[in-house]
């Protein structure tokens, strides 16, 4: 009702008036054109649809290695707002299931929506109770769904994630980008990584001669050394990092840890400093 009686007898405003509590294009159906040409369409439920054109808060890279039983995986702790090392104590490696773990770069906010989502799915698979579980493979198949997917509604989940686990006694190591695509290899590095981390990931599983000939003491060593790289060179990452080991036994994450650095070298640098 307008209570003003200067607009008495005339079509109301949607958007000026304080006491209506309806979207117009909820009952918009209803409503005359000559009405609806006044009235417009100010509510957010009546503007076009609008999707992420870019993602706020994100995490950088996350790193991936085969070795002999396993996988093993690595992800700072750092979720940036823009610039800004805005939150310090994000764990980016989740535990799916009892030999899978998920590691996302990108938006943090569409990070935790599949977290949700294949929170949801365990659920209904252990209220099934039939006696079968979601190995790795199937919750990769099914999170690459879900990304091409939401690719195919241009408007895509902003992430890339890695997805590591252990299936029939072997180890399971895939990403997935935002478009969709996946890929599977003996050594994953998303981000920055992908430039820095990947180069050295590969040379160490080459010099070796196969992942099969890596000890996990190795693998913890050789992610160590990327992640000393990447804290060098990547302005989005940060020392404060955690290692995620899924073998035959089951997944273990550990606490943040950090790697010693030395910066003596940049006093060496000309224009750092005074």
């Amino acid at each position: 009702m307008d209570h003003f009686p200067t607009n008495w007898g005339n079509p109301r405003s949607e958007d000026v008036d304080s006491y209506n509590t309806y979207p117009v294009a909820s009952h918009m159906g209803t409503v005359p054109h000559s009405v609806r040409q006044i009235a417009g369409f100010g509510h957010a439920a009546g503007h076009p649809t609008s999707h992420t054109q870019q993602p706020v808060v994100t995490g950088t890279s996350v790193l991936g290695i085969k070795f002999n039983g396993g996988v093993m995986m690595a992800a700072d702790n750092l979720a940036s707002y823009g610039s800004l090392a805005r939150f310090r104590d994000v764990e980016r490696l989740h535990q799916v299931a009892d030999f899978t773990v998920l590691g996302a770069s990108g938006d943090m906010s569409d990070y935790q929506y599949v977290k949700h989502l294949l929170d949801s799915q365990m659920i209904k698979e252990y209220n099934a109770d039939d006696g079968h579980t979601l190995a790795t493979p199937n919750i990769y198949e099914y999170l690459w769904r879900v990304m091409y997917n939401r690719r195919s509604k241009m408007n895509p989940l902003w992430n890339t994630f890695v997805l590591g686990g252990v299936h029939k006694g072997e180890g399971f190591l895939g990403a997935i980008d935002l478009k969709g695509t996946p890929y599977q290899s003996p050594s994953i590095a998303t981000g920055f990584g992908s430039h820095l981390a990947q180069p050295i990931l590969r040379k160490e599983i080459e010099t070796r001669g196969g992942e099969g000939n890596i000890s996990e003491q190795d693998a913890e060593d050789i992610l160590k050394k990327c992640m000393k790289v990447l804290f060098y060179r990547d302005a989005r990452s940060m020392n404060k990092f955690q290692l995620a080991r899924i073998t035959a036994d089951g997944v273990k994450i550990s606490e943040p840890m950090s790697v010693e650095t030395e910066w003596a070298f940049a006093e060496k640098i000309r224009g750092y400093g005074a």
